[in-house]
């Protein structure tokens, strides 16, 4: 029987909650797509049911790798009740679509980062969500690692004191081409939506929705963000954030506090420890970031020597660490819970904002 055939074979109709374990559908095939569905087998309680792509040939050795059954185009997905939530991961500008007929299927939704491109279509995507009372989630993967859920828990507790300052980087070199998905407008392409997000994102999981917002960009020759500076101000508490798809920064986030600093080396997005440190080599560490090459040195070293005055804390895990985000999303759902504490879409539009608000400003 072929996979059309069995496709064919779905049953119609509205998603059965009443099993225990939850059917994963992902839209797309990419990279993103194969990540996800490696690590969604590494959490219980989930399973992946189908995958869907444009064409039948691509969807069905994706779902030879990785199981469920193969569709061609998203709207057959949507129809199989063996699928009780979708993940999103096509190009950015097909986010809202995708996500959209998801949510009239009554399917829970999970979108990879960024949401949407804007913040109009974010608002509405949010709104009709709750209007369904079905579960919406932005996937920024960041947010649901062990390493950063510590150093949430020890700012809570103060470990580093009172927070003077945040710094963070993430830049990685894109040679230009017009039609990449990085640097094409029709694609939903910029270092702000493809990176700027993980740093807007993260900062405003620790320390709340900022005061003031202010920045600059410069454009790549499509007119899309090619690297872009936001100074978020939390209350006095000043956070310098860079993007960029021109070079391979030193890909730093460092808090700084009146009694010491927490690390997150290089790359911090994909974070697997946290160094910990009095003030004076958090200021130091945060003038290597300064360095690209001294960054990645530094944060190589610190994986795998101790460092006199920094205490390391490590959280290794199997996979790429989209299994934490995956986890956190299928307990939501199966709890009958229409978003997810650690990724709220309130914020995920606070961020979309401040994005757009840089956006607004003149090319520099």
């Amino acid at each position: 029987m072929s996979s059309m055939d069995i496709a064919s074979l779905a049953p119609i109709g509205p998603a059965d909650r009443s099993r225990t374990s939850l059917g994963w559908g992902i839209v797309g095939t990419g990279v993103i797509a194969r990540h996800f569905a490696e690590d969604l087998a590494r959490v219980p309680g989930c399973h992946l049911a189908g995958v869907s792509s444009r064409t039948m040939e691509r969807a069905a050795q994706f779902a030879g790798l990785y199981g469920g059954v193969a569709y061609e185009g998203h709207d057959a997905l949507l129809q199989d009740a063996r699928v009780d939530a979708v993940y999103i991961a096509t190009p950015n500008s097909s986010h809202f679509s995708m996500a959209w007929a998801a949510i009239e299927s009554g399917k829970s939704v999970l979108v990879e980062k960024p949401l949407v491109v804007n913040v109009e279509r974010a608002e509405r995507l949010i709104g009709f969500a709750r209007e369904r009372n079905v579960f919406l989630m932005e996937g920024v993967w960041c947010r649901f690692l062990p390493a950063i859920r510590f150093v949430q828990q020890a700012l809570d507790r103060g470990s580093i004191g009172t927070v003077r300052s945040v710094t963070g980087e993430l830049a990685f070199q894109h040679p230009y081409d017009a039609t990449d998905r990085f640097f094409d407008p029709l694609q939903g392409g910029g270092a702000l939506l493809d990176l700027g997000c993980y740093l807007v994102s993260l900062s405003l999981m620790l320390l709340g929705r900022p005061d003031t917002v202010s920045g600059a960009w410069c454009a790549a020759p499509t007119g899309v963000d090619r690297t872009a500076r936001l100074d978020l101000d939390f209350g006095g508490v000043p956070a310098t954030l860079r993007c960029a798809f021109d070079n391979t920064g030193g890909n730093l986030f460092v808090i700084e506090g009146t009694r010491g600093a927490l690390v997150l080396p290089s790359p911090f997005i994909g974070a697997r420890q946290v160094l910990e440190t009095g003030p004076v080599i958090g200021r130091t560490i945060r003038a290597l970031g300064k360095s690209p090459f001294a960054a990645r040195l530094f944060s190589k070293i610190a994986r795998k020597l101790p460092l006199p005055g920094v205490r390391r804390h490590a959280f290794d895990f199997p996979g790429y660490g989209l299994q934490f985000e995956i986890e956190a999303a299928t307990r939501a759902i199966q709890s009958g819970e229409t978003a997810a504490t650690l990724s709220p879409p309130d914020e995920t539009l606070e961020v979309l904002k401040i994005i757009q608000t840089i956006r607004d400003l003149p090319c520099s």
